[in-house]
Order: structure tokens, then C-alpha cells, then sequence
């Protein structure tokens, strides 16, 4: 049976229209951020080290947001990706790992992190369970696994193993490479979110899950798929943040779902799934990453940044339901 294209054609009138015009505003919000961080502190902001400093924290928590994106345009949540980015760190930095190598280290967090991710999968699409408490599951069994293994203590990346650190290190053309690493992401993520059937799919599958099944999509199969793209993701952003502190830790990713799905909500995806882009979650990224930067060079109190995200948050939901309502016959 062939795929119903409507959903597409839904999608790609919504991309057009609504899509455009919530970039142009993201795009806008960016500049009025940085003309708030040249007016503030212009000594500090527009330094080359900042701008690598916000690149760098961006890449790591970047990288789950592409992951987080196709979960929540596919109708879920996942509240355990930085539970699971601790674990993968925790797992690839061990000492009995380490001694294979900086490959086996690496290859190590992806599989740790593609394994949780598809213990979510399984969770919600054969056990039936909600994805919200499955995810909030696998966030505490994630983090209390972590624990165990590093008895609660910070793992050192050992002398033998720097080729993980140089991805932090290293830079062509001022660049640290793991922000290119994150780069490459977003474009893997766009194409196969816009451009193949699985993407296609994501979307039939978090607009109308029953409308899909009968079109002869496999709506659990795909699910599964995609906590493990999410999975994935995690395992590639402990690397990224192994390379960036040269450690593994247990307190890894603490509240970068939050992050995550922040950035997620105010790049445009619906909650409620079936409606999203990528590059609106990237710039909504942006946005958070470069709010934390400007209360971090102005000696905010990290109480009045969370305050103001949770705000960012309920606006970007609000405008949402606005904006439905106001496309609904």
C-alpha cells in the first residue's frame, strides 16, 4: 500500500508558509541577542575565544537536539539523553576500555548510547509504556548505573588516549573540530529528515500514528528507530563532551533535556508531534546557548537564567496554540 501523501502535502504548506516566517523571528531574536551582548559587555562578546565558547557548548548539546527532534516530530519525548550522554561517557572512559584505544573509546559511548536509546524504543513501542515515563525511566536507571560504575568519581581520559581530547584542541580555521563533528550532524540529520522516507515517515507517524499504520507504515518499528536515532545522538555528544573536559562523569548532561527540548519548542516543532524542522531547533539552540553565554559575562545569578528560560518556554507554547488556533478551519 502506497503512503498517503497528504500528510506530506500538509507539511510542506506549513513549511512554506509558517516555517519560513518562524526562522525569519528566530533569525531576528539572535541579532537582538547579540546586540545586547555588544552594548553589555563589547569587550568580552565579541572576542574569537567566546565565540568559540558558545560554539563549543553548542555542539555538545546540539547534537541531541537533532536527536530530540526527530523523537518529538515523531510524537514522543525523551527526558533521558543527558542521563544517557553520562552513562556513555562513564562506560567509554573506564579503564578497561580505555586500554583498546581512542577508536574502541568512541565506538564504545555510540553503541552505549544507540543500546539505552533503543531500550526506549522498546519500552514505548512493544511496552506500551508512555513515553514520558519510559524516558524518566531510563533517566534514573541511566544516572544511578553511571554512579555505580564510576563510584560516583571523575574519570580522567588517560596520556594514551589524546586523540579524544584533540577533537576539543584541535582547530582549522579557529574552529575546534567538534564543532565541525556537530555540523555534519545537522546536515546528516536534514537530509535524512527532509529528504528520505524515514523522514517522511517521522512526520506521517507523529501527525496521525493511526492514519500511518494504515497506510502500511510499521508505527512501532519506526518509533523504535527513532529512541535509537536519539540513543545515538547521546553517544555522540559524550564524546564530544569527553573531548571538551577530558573526562567521564556521572553528573555529565545534567538538564540538557531541558535544553533540548527547549530548543526544540522554540525552533517551531509541535509538542504534540507531525510538525517541526531542524534548523528551527538549531537557531532555537542558538537562542538558549547564547543567553547562558550573555548571564555568564555578566555575573547573572544561574537562578535568574533558568527563571528566564522556563519564561522563553511558556511563551513559545503559548504562541503555538495562538498560532494553531488561528490556522484551524
Amino acid at each position: 500500500m502506497k503512503v498517503d501523501t497528504r500528510g506530506a502535502a500538509v507539511r510542506e504548506t506549513w513549511l512554506g508558509r509558517a516555517g519560513a516566517t518562524r526562522h525569519l523571528g528566530l533569525v531576528a531574536a539572535l541579532v537582538l541577542l547579540a546586540i545586547v551582548g555588544l552594548v553589555t559587555k563589547p569587550g568580552n562578546f565579541a572576542t574569537a575565544s567566546n565565540l568559540v565558547s558558545i560554539l563549543s557548548l553548542a555542539a555538545t548539546i546540539g547534537v541531541i537536539t537533532v536527536g530530540m527532534t526527530f523523537v518529538i516530530i515523531g510524537g514522543g519525548i525523551d527526558l533521558s539523553v543527558g542521563a544517557i550522554m553520562a552513562l556513555a561517557s562513564v562506560w567509554a572512559t573506564t579503564l578497561a576500555t580505555q586500554s583498546y584505544g581512542p577508536f574502541v573509546m568512541a565506538v564504545c559511548a555510540i553503541l552505549v548510547g544507540t543500546g539505552a536509546g533503543l531500550v526506549n524504543g522498546l519500552l514505548v513501542s512493544y511496552g506500551r509504556l508512555v513515553p514520558f515515563i519510559a524516558t524518566l525511566a531510563m533517566l534514573v536507571a541511566a544516572r544511578g548505573l553511571a554512579q555505580r560504575m564510576s563510584d560516583r568519581k571523575t574519570q580522567l581520559i588517560q596520556s594514551g588516549n589524546h586523540a579524544v581530547v584533540e577533537l576539543s584542541t584541535t582547530r582549522v580555521l579557529g574552529i575546534p573540530l567538534l564543532v565541525y563533528i556537530f555540523a555534519l550532524v545537522v546536515v546528516l540529520g536534514w537530509i535524512l529528515l527532509n529528504r528520505t522516507t524515514f523522514g517522511r515517515r517521522t512526520y506521517a507517524v507523529g501527525g496521525n500514528p493511526e492514519a500511518a499504520r494504515l497506510a502500511g507504515i510499521n508505527v512501532r518499528r519506526h518509533t523504535m528507530a527513532l529512541y535509537a536515532l536519539s540513543g545515538l545522538c547521546c553517544g555522540i555528544a559524550a564524546i564530544l563532551i569527553m573531548a571538551r573536559t577530558t573526562t567521564g562523569s556521572s553528573t555529565h548532561g545534567d538538564l540538557y533535556e531541558l535544553d533540548a527540548i527547549a530548543a526544540v519548542i522554540i525552533g517551531g516543532t509541535l509538542l504534540t508531534g507531525g510538525r517541526g524542522t531542524l534548523v528551527g531547533s538549531i537557531l532555537g539552540l542558538l537562542i538558549f546557548t547564547l543567553i547562558t553565554n550573555l548571564f555568564i559575562l555578566n555575573g547573572l545569578n544561574t537562578s535568574d537564567q533558568l527563571i528566564a528560560k522556563g519564561l522563553i518556554i511558556v511563551v513559545a507554547v503559548l504562541l503555538q496554540r495562538r498560532n494553531l488556533k488561528e490556522r484551524a478551519p
